[in-house]
C-alpha cells in the first residue's frame, strides 16, 4: 500500500541531494495561477455579481447575497450540537492561552545618549480569513485563523468559506457556529480564489483587506500568489503532510493510525515514516492495511494518499540519520516516537510543528493542543513559520535623536553616503548644521 525508500548502507547526501530522494506531492501553483487569473479579475470588475456567478458555477447554488446574515450565525449557534459546542469552546480556550503569550510589546533601545530606536508592534488594520469547505468541514480552521488575529488586536476581521448547496448557499452551519462563538460577525459565502479576490479587491459587500490568511486548496494558494504585493498573505499552503520519526520503541498501531489521520484529508496528503527499524516498518505496513480496510474515506482519499508518490516508509541506519532526513524534508507536522523523544525533538530544526512522544499525536494539534494547525507545507518549514499572533503584527522602528546625538554621528553618515555615491544623503544631515560636518574647522 505504501512504498519504501531504503537509504541504509551509505552516507546520506546533504542539502538538495537528500531532499530529492524524499517523497513529495506534485503541487504546481504556477499552472494553477493562469487559471485563477481571469477569475480574480472578474471579481475585480464585477464584484458581488461575479461572486454570485462563481458560487453557482463551482458550488451549484445561486446566492441572494454573499454576506451571511447575522440571524444565520445566531441560528447556527443555537442549533449546534452541545457536545460539538463544548469541544469548540475548549479548543478556543486552549488556543487563546497559547496565542495570548505570543503578544509582543514595544521596546526602546538607547543606542547613544540622546539617540533611541523604539520597535513598536502594530496589527494590520483588516484581515480576511479563509476556512476551507470542500471535502471536509473545518471549524477548527476558523479557530486557528481567528484566535491569533484577535490576540494580535486586528480591529477588523472577516471570514469566508464556500457556499454549500445543502444549506441554501450558506457556509456549513458548524463553520457559522464557530464564527459566532468567536464573535466574528462578518462572514461571506465565497470559496477558493474568489474569496481571496474578494478580500484583495473589495466588493460592494466586502471592503478590501490588508491581508489574507488561512489554509486552502491549490486555487487558494494560486490566488495568494497572484495577489502578492497587493495584499499580505500568510503562506501558499499545499496538501497536508505528516512525517513520523520512529525507532523500535514505537507502537506500529499508533504510527499507522497517525499516518492515516493525515491521509484522510486529501488524495495528495503526504504520510511519511522515517525509521531505523525494519521490524517497525513491517509492523506499520501491516497495520496500515488493517486500519485502512475499515476507514471511512479509504477509497476517495486515504488509499490514493498512501499509495501516491508523496507517501513512503523511509529506512535509515540510525535515529541520527533519521533526524537528517526529517530536517531535510521539513514536514508540516513531525512526530517523534523514539526512545528519549524529547531529546530527539530538541535537535529538530525544520518542521511546522513537532509532536513529542506517543501521547502527542498530530490530531491533538489539529484540534485542541493549543498550538496552531495552519503550518508551512511543501518543505517551506525550512524557512517559514506557522500562523501566529506575529503573522498579524508589523514591527515599526521609531527613531528619535537629539541634535547632539545627530551631530555625533554625522561624519560617519556623510562618509558612507559619499562611498555609495549618494551625496544628497549626507547633505540632508549637513543642512542641519549650516552645511558643515560638525567638528570641522
Amino acid at each position: 500500500m505504501i512504498s519504501r525508500i531504503d537509504l541504509r548502507g551509505a552516507a546520506l547526501p546533504e542539502g538538495q541531494a537528500l531532499r530529492s530522494l524524499l517523497p513529495r506531492a506534485d503541487f504546481d501553483v504556477s499552472a494553477a495561477l493562469e487559471k485563477v487569473r481571469p477569475i480574480c479579475e472578474d471579481v475585480h470588475h464585477r464584484g458581488d455579481a461575479a461572486l454570485i456567478d462563481f458560487a453557482e458555477k463551482f458550488d451549484g447554488v445561486r446566492l441572494e447575497s454573499v454576506r451571511v446574515p447575522a440571524e444565520a450565525l445566531e441560528k447556527a449557534l443555537v442549533e449546534l450540537d452541545p457536545e460539538v459546542r463544548a469541544a469548540l469552546e475548549e479548543s478556543i480556550r486552549r488556543a487563546r492561552i497559547v496565542h495570548r503569550e505570543q503578544r509582543r510589546t514595544s521596546h526602546t533601545t538607547q543606542v547613544v545618549p540622546g539617540g533611541t530606536v523604539t520597535e513598536k508592534w502594530v496589527p494590520v488594520d483588516r484581515v480576511g480569513l479563509y476556512a476551507p469547505g470542500g471535502r471536509a468541514v473545518y471549524p477548527s480552521s476558523v479557530i486557528m485563523d481567528t484566535v491569533p488575529a484577535q490576540e494580535a488586536g486586528v480591529p477588523s476581521i472577516a471570514l469566508a468559506s464556500p457556499a454549500q448547496k445543502e444549506f441554501g448557499g450558506l457556509p456549513h452551519p458548524t463553520i457559522l457556529a464557530a464564527c459566532a462563538l468567536l464573535g466574528v460577525d462578518e462572514v461571506y459565502a465565497a470559496g477558493g480564489a474568489t474569496a481571496v479576490a474578494m478580500f484583495a479587491y473589495g466588493t460592494e459587500s466586502c471592503p478590501p483587506a490588508n491581508m489574507v490568511a488561512g489554509p486552502g486548496n491549490i486555487w487558494v494558494a494560486a490566488a495568494k500568489r497572484y495577489f502578492t504585493g497587493v495584499i499580505g498573505i500568510d503562506s501558499e499552503a499545499g496538501p497536508t503532510e505528516i512525517a513520523v520519526l520512529a525507532d523500535a520503541t514505537a507502537d506500529p498501531v499508533h504510527v499507522a493510525a497517525d499516518l492515516i489521520s493525515q491521509a484522510e484529508h486529501d488524495p495528495l496528503a503526504a504520510s511519511v515514516l522515517v525509521t531505523d527499524s525494519a521490524e517497525l516498518a513491517d509492523g506499520v505496513a501491516k497495520e496500515l492495511a488493517a486500519q485502512v480496510a475499515v476507514a471511512k474515506h479509504r477509497e476517495e482519499r486515504i488509499v490514493p494518499a498512501l499509495t501516491g508518490k508523496q507517501s513512503a516508509i523511509v529506512l535509515v541506519d540510525s535515529v541520527d540519520d533519521g533526524l537528517a532526513v526529517v530536517n531535510a524534508y521539513g514536514a508540516e507536522h513531525l512526530e517523534i516516537q523514539t526512545a528519549d523523544a524529547a531529546a530527539v525533538a530538541e535537535r529538530v530544526c525544520n518542521a511546522g510543528a513537532v509532536f513529542v512522544g506517543p501521547y502527542a499525536p498530530v490530531s491533538l494539534g489539529d484540534y485542541a493542543a493549543g498550538s496552531n494547525h495552519v503550518l508551512p507545507t511543501g518543505g517551506c518549514a525550512c524557512h517559514s513559520s506557522g500562523l501566529s499572533v506575529q503573522s498579524f503584527l508589523r514591527g515599526i522602528h521609531v527613531v528619535d535623536y537629539t541634535r547632539d546625538a545627530l551631530a555625533d554621528i554625522t561624519r560617519h553618515v556623510v562618509t558612507l553616503a559619499e562611498a555609495e555615491d549618494l551625496p544628497a544623503h549626507g547633505s540632508a544631515l549637513k543642512a542641519r548644521f549650516g552645511w558643515k560636518v560638525p567638528g570641522d574647522k
